[in-house]
């Protein structure tokens, strides 16, 4: 993958089956557990789904899976490759979902997170995530997952 330039333009596109290979090799860089293939191909066959990627200068960087159903919108995964973080690409990801979600009538959005992944956290707490449940052991049946959601009416 070319090295970002600090000032390079991100787009954001529909993920595609041809991104596939990308995505995995990001999941698997983010995640104990990640996401097998076939789950991304459920996101983008899904009707209720709406997947989309980040590219920079035509490298895929980072990408997010949201879902949405009726007036609630679910981020079901987001990651971004570990050379391209801290540069603002989570954060283009998460308003293009908030965006979308808003379109789609979601009056809702909704994620659950890792305890422990604080930049994260401290990412969705910036655009008015608010904490509103735990459920313990459910990483593995080790790790707290903390349940945010953030009103979009």
């Amino acid at each position: 993958m070319p090295a970002m330039a600090e000032a390079a333009p991100l787009t954001i596109r529909s993920m595609e089956r041809s991104d596939l290979d990308a995505v995995m090799a990001i999941e698997q860089a983010s995640f104990p557990v990640p996401w097998k293939r076939e789950h991304f191909l459920q996101e983008i066959h899904s009707h209720l789904s709406f997947p989309f990627v980040a590219l920079c200068e035509g490298a895929l960087v980072g990408y997010v899976c949201p879902m949405s159903l009726f007036e609630e919108a679910q981020i079901m995964d987001i990651a971004v490759a570990p050379e391209a973080r801290g540069r603002g690409v989570a954060s283009l990801l998460l308003e293009q979902a908030i965006a979308l979600s808003r379109q789609r009538g979601a009056e809702r959005l909704v994620l659950e997170v890792r305890a422990s992944n604080l930049a994260a956290i401290g990412l969705y707490e910036r655009f008015g995530f608010l904490r509103y449940a735990v459920r313990k052991g459910y990483y593995e049946g080790k790790e707290d997952a903390l349940l945010m959601e953030k009103e979009l009416v």
